[in-house]
């Protein structure tokens, strides 16, 4: 039996930071009473008139939620990494609390992020830290959508023609069944492979691959009808890419005069394929169109290609929060490659 030491704890913390906390590096490039105060001014606190036992500090919330994306947790291994993972408790702040967070309040606090309609707010918030880093949007705008996944539903013929065409849920539906079924996703294609789900549009700057517009919808909506709600007048650049799949002349026409350089590829038919000009436009597209690929790998690698809640809201405030997750990531990254540099 090994004689207690009064200083294990602080000598275990300083051996993780030495190993390498990435959590302690966030911890060090980000203001996270800012993130706070934004998401407290997006969802004020609730009342405590009726007393109980006083809310966990939003701070400490967001930080949990931060945790919960970067590692693809779901709410009840949240609970239980929160208690077991000294990393984890360091980072949110309750090293020393007698108190931690359970599913139950998580999934609350969600849910009240859901209902003020703030789902949004900490992607924009993380999204001016990047700014006061330095990293404004730069080198022109790559756009592409990707499918995010949810579980797939069991629908007979008849409840599927009332979900999908009439939009709406069968009355015969039970409380409990109702609360399982997802009634916004939808299924489509890609590559030739049915997926059913949310689609997650993107508009990343080409300098750093930092994600700087979302857009989430159900997985059936064409991608060129999210163009206008990605694209970024921010950039510094006026170089817009983008694959074939945003094919749409009349916008291509106003965007130009608008001063927008186009990159979009073209895309041929059986009885029109595509000239030897249009298909070297296309292979120096596919480069630097490419880099966005690599923001969705990014985002794969923190769970952000499959989801486990229920409904277009909530798929809303999940995949904002992870892609502010991706870009605090990248700031990491960022910071890191730049130091090493000098």
């Amino acid at each position: 039996m090994m004689k207690p030491n009064l200083f294990a704890v602080q000598e275990r913390e300083a051996k993780l930071t030495k190993l390498g906390d990435s959590l302690q590096e966030l911890e060090r490039l980000v203001d996270f009473a800012a993130l706070a105060d934004a998401v407290d001014n997006a969802t004020p606190r609730p009342s405590r008139e009726r007393g109980g036992r006083p809310p966990f500090p939003t701070e400490v919330m967001v930080r949990i939620l931060l945790i919960q994306q970067m590692f693809n947790l779901s709410d009840e291994q949240l609970e239980f990494q929160l208690l077991d993972r000294m990393s984890f408790q360091r980072f949110a702040g309750l090293r020393d609390a007698s108190q931690i967070p359970d599913r139950t309040t998580v999934w609350t606090y969600k849910e009240r992020l859901i209902k003020a309609g703030a789902s949004e707010t900490i992607f924009e918030a993380v999204n001016r830290q990047l700014a006061k880093h330095g990293y404004i949007a730069r080198g022109g705008q790559m756009i592409d959508a990707s499918i995010v996944q949810t579980p797939k539903q069991s629908l007979n013929k008849e409840e599927k023609s009332i979900v999908v065409e009439e939009n709406a849920m069968p009355k015969g539906w039970s409380p409990s069944k109702r609360r399982q079924k997802d009634l916004d996703a939808r299924w489509t294609k890609k590559h030739g492979k049915s997926c059913f789900g949310y689609k997650l549009s993107v508009n990343a700057d080409k300098r750093c691959k930092l994600i700087r517009k979302v857009k989430i919808s159900t997985a059936s909506e064409h991608d060129t009808l999210h163009f206008e709600d990605v694209l970024d007048p921010a950039n510094t650049s006026r170089d817009i890419h983008a694959d074939k799949g945003y094919i749409n002349f009349k916008r291509e026409e106003r965007l130009t005069n608008e001063r927008y350089r186009m990159h979009i590829q073209r895309k041929g038919s059986k009885n029109k394929p595509l000239s030897e000009a249009q298909q070297r436009r296309n292979r120096r597209i596919a480069s630097p169109r490419a880099r966005v690929e690599h923001v969705f790998a990014g985002m794969a690698q923190l769970g952000g290609k499959m989801l486990r809640s229920i409904g277009l809201a909530r798929a809303t405030l999940h995949l904002n929060w992870k892609a502010a997750t991706y870009n605090l990531r990248c700031l990491c990254y960022l910071k890191e490659e730049r130091s090493s540099a000098f």
